[in-house]
């Protein structure tokens, strides 16, 4: 009887302890820390959300979600309730997006905020603030995909269209066409071949005539400076009609025209003669080379072809 006193004894004795344990736990590791109340008010969806998941401020975690419920007053509307570190600096430009861990897909509350300094949010236990929930990642990776089959839709529609019966017929005839012109154009360099061959031969008769022509154009220098030299031609036949000339006036001073009318004709003939001599010199003088290309056409006068009146 006592040996089954005692064990009762040394089983409640065992199972107090363990009871004790189990509190000093919960007391030892329970959160100190008074949080304050904040509300996510959505319409979006809110997908691997959970009590108890992570508030985490720009990665810091400041606090859990403790519940998610329904609006009774707008219809569709969630409410997640949560509950916030009071250091954390939640101000009236602070908003909420839904991050994921990993590939696990639980997911959290991240807050941030728009800007520095703004001033700070504040809340009550009767009439928690109000922080918007904002489109995360996959929110608007979902929404752009859907415009993005949108578009590929219409990107296939207008394939089709383009790829109709009608319009593959007109695409093969435009290819066969193109494929008959590249043909037609591979037989040009056999035509050209022949002219091609004879390019060379056709250089150098054209360089021959650069060199003649080179060659035609110093002569026609060496001319003009022989001609137009201190003792060149034109100098000593310029000489020889002014010696004339000055003959010819001195005779013309010293004789009686009344008594000499030959010779006063004879005088004038060689005037005529002197001044036509004088602007040939004169034209040789300006324009050499005419000797060999002739000289240039006059002037046309009033009444003659190709006259122009110059504008006073």
């Amino acid at each position: 009887m006592e040996n089954r006193s005692h064990a009762f004894m040394t089983g409640l004795f065992t199972l107090a302890l363990l009871v004790a344990a189990v509190l000093f736990g919960v007391w030892f590791n329970r959160d100190r820390v008074e949080y304050d109340p904040y509300l996510l008010a959505t319409t979006l969806a809110v997908p691997g959300l959970n009590p108890q998941a992570a508030v985490r401020y720009r990665g810091l975690e400041v606090g859990k979600v403790d519940d998610i419920d329904f609006d009774p007053q707008h219809a569709g509307q969630i409410l997640v309730h949560l509950s916030i570190d009071p250091a954390t600096p939640i101000t009236k430009t602070t908003f909420a997006t839904l991050g994921y861990q990993g590939v696990t897909g639980i997911a959290y509350i991240q807050l941030d905020d728009e800007s520095v300094g703004s001033p700070r949010l504040a809340t009550a236990e009767n009439n928690p603030s109000r922080i918007p929930l904002r489109e995360g990642l996959l929110d608007q990776l979902e929404k752009r995909g859907k415009q993005i089959l949108t578009q590929a839709e219409e990107v296939a529609g207008k394939l089709n269209d383009l790829l109709s019966d009608e319009n593959r017929k007109t695409i093969i005839g435009a290819f066969a066409d193109v494929s008959d012109t590249v043909n037609e154009y591979k037989g040009i360099p056999k035509q050209l071949g022949p002219t091609l061959d004879r390019l060379p031969a056709l250089a150098s008769k054209a360089e021959g005539a650069i060199d003649s022509v080179n060659l035609l154009a110093q002569d026609v220098t060496r001319l003009s400076q022989s001609l137009q030299g201190p003792d060149g031609t034109l100098t000593r036949i310029g000489n020889s009609v002014d010696r004339a000339v000055n003959g010819v006036e001195a005779v013309t001073t010293g004789a009686q025209l009344e008594t000499l009318p030959s010779i006063t004709a004879l005088t004038d003939d060689t005037r005529s003669s002197m001044r036509a001599v004088r602007r040939t010199m004169d034209t040789l003088n300006e324009r050499p080379q005419s000797i060999l290309f002739g000289a240039p056409n006059p002037t046309p006068g009033p009444g003659e072809p190709g006259f122009a009146a110059s504008a006073k």
